[in-house]
């Protein structure tokens, strides 16, 4: 769903083979029968594009963290058991990492059948640890903080570490890696790195101090176009990244002052050039951010998870939280301009990298697995 996982996914990969490991990435969706992920994908992204309240509903129904039987993802997930047990044997890995929650309950599922005889290690890559991400056949859990830690093992009494994010070293350093956006009606693409988005800046909007506006991969998003041309009347240059959706951004680039790239490909280039990102989600752009040490404010988060999410990272002290117009422009005000509040916010989100890299835990997960 969306490119977040994906996105966590090939960085522990890349990270195991640059260790002389080999390393498969599974997309569970894909591993379900009859076209179910095509559609599981689709209706979801229709309801966060549209339907809000829908997802929102969905959210409280099946995944929201508290007691009380509800719905589980098992028997979705079990549908792809088959094609996962074959990749399974023929990759014959000493650990299976899902980092998606369908994909969590399926290996836990399978575990507890003893139908996958190698250890699975859960990656949640949410600040809100919601239940479905939770079965209690899964070996591991590795989660963003100690908060979320503690609630895997209180929810289901199985081990849990605090490991915290998985960022590609692209954003924690001003290094180039690609051109900025690329769209037959977007922004010109220039030289790579954060110097071609100053640049990019510049051309439009002179004197005006760069504002990201993420709304995911999707594109989903709730008064985007209000929050942009507000930023626009403070002084700012409201960043719109849409991701794949095209509507959205010929909806702003008819803004005056507003900047809509395409498909962004160098996400590290653009934080480091930026001031501040606006964040509707706490996904992986909020955590790249964070990483580059950009403040993040969340305003007018996504339902459910999204809401969730920015709620608890306010509350950890990693972002800030804005509920209205004014506290947005108030928390940009400090946030954006050198200074004592500027500093500490950037420091508060940089602890969130200090527990460690996720792959080590992974491998030693598998050595105990061997001496065992």
């Amino acid at each position: 769903m969306g490119a977040g996982h994906d996105t966590v996914a090939a960085e522990l990969a890349r990270r195991a083979r640059d260790l002389g490991h080999e390393a498969e990435i599974l997309d569970v969706l894909e591993l379900l029968p009859y076209r179910l992920g095509t559609g599981l994908r689709g209706f979801y992204q229709s309801s966060v594009r549209h339907y809000p309240w829908a997802y929102a509903g969905l959210y409280r129904l099946f995944l929201r963290r508290g007691a009380g039987s509800r719905p589980s993802g098992v028997p979705l997930a079990r549908l792809a058991g088959d094609r996962l047990a074959e990749r399974v044997e023929r990759f014959r890995p000493d650990v299976v990492v899902p980092v998606f929650h369908l994909a969590a309950q399926l290996t836990g599922h399978l575990r507890a059948r003893g139908a996958l005889r190698v250890p699975s290690a859960v990656y949640v890559i949410d600040f809100a640890v919601h239940r479905q991400w939770l079965h209690p056949g899964n070996d591991l859990y590795l989660c963003l903080t100690g908060q979320a830690t503690a609630e895997v093992r209180e929810d289901i009494r199985r081990p849990a570490l605090t490991t915290g994010p998985c960022v590609s070293p692209d954003f924690t350093a001003d290094s180039p890696s690609g051109p900025p956006g690329e769209s037959s009606s977007g922004p010109p693409g220039g030289s790579p790195g954060a110097d071609a988005w100053r640049s990019l800046f510049a051309r439009y909007g002179p004197g005006r101090t760069p504002v990201v506006l993420s709304c995911g991969a999707w594109g989903a998003a709730t008064g985007l176009a209000d929050t942009a041309g507000l930023l626009t009347g403070r002084g700012y240059l409201p960043v719109a990244v849409c991701g794949r959706n095209d509507r959205l951004r010929r909806a702003l680039s008819g803004i005056p002052g507003v900047l809509a790239p395409g498909w962004v490909r160098d996400m590290p280039g653009l934080l480091h050039a930026a001031r501040a990102l606006v964040d509707n989600a706490a996904g992986q752009t909020a955590v790249q951010s964070l990483a580059a040490g950009l403040p993040v404010v969340g305003y007018r988060p996504i339902p459910g998870h999204g809401e969730e999410g920015v709620r608890r990272m306010a509350a950890l002290g990693l972002t800030e939280s804005a509920g209205d117009e004014r506290e947005l422009c108030d928390a940009l005000d400090r946030l954006t301009v050198d200074g004592e509040a500027r500093r500490s916010r950037i420091a508060r989100g940089l602890t969130l990298f200090r527990d460690g890299d996720p792959l080590s835990r992974l491998l030693a997960l598998t050595e105990r697995a061997e001496a065992g």
